[in-house]
């Protein structure tokens, strides 16, 4: 939830004076609420035993309707769940049962944002977040792929599971649930409604949705041609660095002779066509603004979504490791959040039979059957994510009947949602789809002004009153990546896991394979569209039939895998899959490959050196911390004469610094902020007011040229408006490449910056670098305190976990009662160990590894484990953040599999027995 946008669960700030004292009221009872969470005695009602209702059973005997014989459910110290059962129905029933022990107030919100039904629980506040949602239609096209598209054996087991999570459910309050619902039930008169399977399969729309590609990069291009030229635009997104930084896939080409994608084929010497649709859009203004301010109210559930953002997974072979056989890691980066994003959990069949086929364990979503990422008996897998350019946005002219394409009006597909409403009246909204898709500019009036001001090429239609704009994203097509679910948690080998893959079609991920055999493999999967004109980097005209897509997707045999590649490893954080001379367009938007250029290189020093790669040595390149643009930048940082002795003082603190970013290090808190502050000044000021952090108000001068004469090319006071986790500039890897590339130009305009107020012009890079020295000192003075024998990079780097409805907009002291934290980290943005921050908006931590998992393929019981926060998503649990300490000091759990390990390991056992027959 844009690294937190979150749900706001309070009433809105915006009440008319004479309900005052109804406000006043409801204050009073949340205060109330306080008392039941922290456990303080009102009454028998307001007590500990109210907070400890919801925990779950996990010792005993529950009888579990639907059953057809025992399921036994081991937990072990950490409150870790290992199911056992002997049919599919039964193992997935009590996978429903068991997630909504622990977790259900987080599924019932995330349904409810996948639906667009936030309103039903936090009223009016969610309407517009809602209603953009609705516009998308997530949970409709997810009724879609269950009615029309899964497989039976699929629609079984989610059937299965949603029986599980209903009888957990069936006679109880919402308070016995989650104390969350005792909180809600003294302001609104929400109840928890029945599970179904839809409910499951729609949670995939949103891990799309926050790992769609390049949508933000489409955005932020077009509202820069406001102020910047198309060169310095292009200064901005530069290519990607193919000679510095090592693609995924080092070998192979799509065959000449047969079409598919063959590991040993030689590339051609071609290029992607990248002609652009420029013309078209080029001077783009603030008509995109909005559409950028309404993303961030839409909950972001895995995190922001910008450069540098992604996640880590690399897999060695048996012949560099010290096992002799694979070992794989991972760790996706997401928004840090409590309960975390994960659930780990193992589903276990006593024998894997045709009638019960899965005996596999790892990362689950709650509300969704299955493991996500892990191992079974045979295969291991990991996860991160590709970043195909998988949306496009379309301008359309619309008329009242219509919207044009190729000279006639269309008729627009419609239909009519009706929002319901918490403590008031239901909303009713219209949305209106074209060819392209629906019209995310009906619900967002910024992306009207988009449509207003674009420029287009002298063959567009009139004007008129502006363009509206359409989203074209595959993942609004039904799609079979539910199935593709429960393929991967069976699959044997390396075929069967690519037969998955060619069903994961949305959200297109990096899948990284090894097995018992001692093979290891990559595959590029997803519904990645051809275009039938243009790169994706810009909106395209949508009234016209050369754009667009065509109607199928790149086949999946053209897509790029390997199997046991020559070096002996592969390496996936989001760099490019291949290099230019692939022949067909993925994306123009990779992360910059600053993290896994190091991994590779940590790797490939191991094996060059003669040395194997332990299970530690993974868990230690996990926790590589080591800063690339500091190494490229303090030289040139240390080259400078500082006058001012307190600025020497901490310029000396680079000196002969390491480039490692610990929670403890003076050194990495300065660099990072010269670092934070280059970039506010090289570029930051430099860009359109839709770009900057909200609050960050330059001087710039007056450009209207409607403006009375006297008023143009005056000095106006311009205020940013962007949330401060996605503003430019991030910090991420693709600024390290720009300013790399101009850092030996001494007088590149870049470098240069007007006089603002007191501030003297700067007109050269050295003297750009002396006032970032000196702002930086007195920023971290300020924060920190002036004596920096006291500073750490920890200090500014900290993480607060914080439950995603009342732990962010409930009264302070409920906040404080639900979240936990902070803690002081180390580690950075496009570092290995990647504790993102956003340099526009401040230095506190927005994503996360969220987890982290070395698997030891074939000894799975030496494998290793850890989560961000712990498996209960009960405030006050034993289990609530008992793992968070570990993951920030970098250490992992010991991870059980097999029965006699999961047997020693277990110290609760709950038995769920089939209901006793009536009558």
């Amino acid at each position: 939830m844009p690294a937190n946008t979150t749900v706001s669960a309070g009433p809105s700030a915006a009440k008319k004076s004479g309900r005052k004292k109804g406000r006043r009221a409801r204050l009073i009872v949340i205060v109330l609420v306080l008392a039941l969470v922290a456990g303080v005695g009102y009454g028998a009602y307001w007590s500990v035993a109210t907070v400890r209702a919801s925990y779950p059973q996990t010792t005993g005997t529950i009888e579990l309707p639907g059953l057809t014989g025992d399921v036994e459910v081991k937990r072990d110290d950490y409150g870790i769940p290992q199911v056992y059962a002997d049919t599919d129905a039964d193992l997935f029933r009590a996978q429903g049962y068991v997630q909504a022990q622990d977790r259900f107030y987080e599924m019932d919100v995330r349904r409810h944002m996948t639906a667009g039904r936030l309103s039903e629980m936090f009223g009016s506040s969610q309407v517009e977040t809602d209603s953009f949602l609705r516009t998308l239609g997530w949970r409709k096209v997810a009724q879609e792929e269950y009615d029309k598209v899964l497989s039976a054996d699929t629609k079984k087991n989610l059937q299965a599971y949603a029986d599980g999570v209903n009888a957990y459910l069936k006679g109880k309050d919402g308070k016995d649930i989650s104390v969350e619902y005792a909180a809600l039930d003294l302001t609104n008169d929400y109840k928890p409604t029945e599970w179904t399977p839809v409910d499951s399969v729609a949670w995939l729309k949103a891990m799309a949705w926050d790992l769609r590609g390049n949508m933000q990069d489409e955005i932020d291009r077009s509202l820069m041609t406001s102020r910047l030229s198309a060169k310095q635009i292009a200064d901005l997104y530069p290519e990607y660095p193919y000679a510095k930084h090592e693609t995924i896939v080092g070998e192979g080409a799509v065959s000449s002779a047969t079409g598919e994608f063959d590991p040993d084929a030689e590339p051609a010497d071609t290029t992607v066509d990248a002609d652009t649709v420029a013309g078209a859009t080029e001077g783009l203004d603030t008509q995109l603004g909005a559409l950028s301010d309404t993303l961030d109210e839409i909950p972001a559930l895995l995190g922001p979504n910008g450069n540098g953002i992604g996640s880590n997974s690399w897999v060695v072979s048996g012949a560099h490791t010290t096992t002799g056989k694979p070992l794989l890691a991972n760790d996706p980066h997401l928004a840090p959040m409590l309960p975390s994003l994960w659930y780990q959990m193992g589903l276990h069949c006593r024998t894997v039979s045709a009638k019960c086929q899965y005996d596999t364990a790892g990362y689950t979503f709650s509300g969704m059957p299955g493991v996500i990422i892990g191992h079974n008996q045979d295969v291991a897998w990991g996860l991160t994510n590709l970043g195909a350019d998988v949306t496009d946005l379309f301008l359309e002219k619309v008329s009242a009947d219509g919207y044009l394409y190729d000279g006639r009006t269309v008729p627009f597909t419609t239909r009519v949602e009706t929002i319901k409403v918490a403590g008031g009246k239901s909303r009713k909204i219209t949305v209106r789809e074209t060819n392209n898709g629906p019209l995310v500019s009906d619900r967002s009036s910024e992306l009207e002004k988009v449509g207003q001001k674009a420029p287009v090429t002298g063959a567009a239609p009139d004007r008129a009153s502006g363009y509206a704009v359409s989203l074209k994203w595959t993942a609004l097509q039904p799609g079979h990546s539910m199935d593709a679910v429960f393929e991967l948690d069976r699959a044997d080998d390396f075929a069967s896991f690519r037969d998955a893959a060619a069903h994961f079609e949305v959200p297109s991920q990096n899948l990284v394979y090894a097995d018992t055999k001692g093979n290891i493999g990559y595959q590029a999967p997803g519904w990645i569209p051809v275009r039938k004109s243009g790169d994706g980097t810009l909106p395209s005209p949508g009234w016209s039939s050369k754009y667009g897509w065509e109607k199928d997707p790149l086949p999946f045999s053209e897509l790029p895998y390997e199997y046991n590649p020559e070096r002996g490893y592969i390496v996936t954080a989001n760099q490019a899959v291949v290099d230019e001379k692939y022949p067909e367009l993925l994306t123009k938007d990779w992360g910059y490959g600053t993290r896994s250029q190091r991994i590779n290189d940590l790797i490939a020093s191991k094996i060059k050196g003669g040395e194997k790669i332990s299970t530690e040595d993974m868990q230690k390149m996990q926790m590589d911390n080591t800063s690339e643009i500091a190494a490229l930048l303090v030289p040139k940082l240390l080259s400078i004469n500082i006058a001012d002795k307190d600025v020497r003082e901490a310029q000396k603190l680079l000196e002969g610094w390491d480039y490692t970013q610990d929670s403890d290090s003076a050194a990495a808190a300065y660099f990072n902020g010269v670092w934070r502050n280059i970039l506010m000044l090289a570029f930051g000021n430099k860009l359109p007011k839709e770009l900057r952090v909200e609050g960050d108000c330059i001087n710039v001068t007056h450009a209207d040229s409607t403006a009375p004469v006297d008023e143009q090319n005056k000095l106006v006071r311009e205020c940013g408006q962007r949330d401060a986790d996605s503003a430019q500039p991030d910090g991420g890897d693709r600024w390290n490449v720009v300013v790399e590339k101009i850092l030996d130009d001494e007088d590149n305009a870049w470098w240069k910056v007007p006089a603002q107020g007191r501030e003297k012009a700067i007109d050269n890079r050295d003297q750009l670098f002396a006032r970032a020295m000196d702002d930086a000192r007195w920023e971290l003075t300020a924060k920190l305190g002036k004596d920096i024998s006291t500073w750490s990079w920890g200090r500014l780097h900290q993480l607060t976990l914080k439950n995603q409805t009342l732990g962010t907009s409930g009264p302070g002291l409920l906040q404080r009662a639900l979240n936990r934290g902070p803690w002081n980290l180390g580690g950075g943005e496009a570092a290995v160990d990647a504790t993102g921050w956003n340099a526009a908006g401040g230095y506190d931590v927005i994503w996360v590894p969220s987890m982290r998992m070395v698997v030891n393929v074939g000894d799975w019981d030496k494998s290793r484990w850890i989560n961000l926060t712990g498996a209960s998503g009960h405030a006050f649990s034993a289990h609530y953040t008992d793992q968070t300490d570990k993951w920030v000091d970098g250490e992992l759990l010991d991870w059980s599999f097999g029965a006699d390990a999961v047997g020693e390991s277990t110290v609760d056992t709950l038995t769920l027995k089939p209901a006793a027959a009536t009558g």
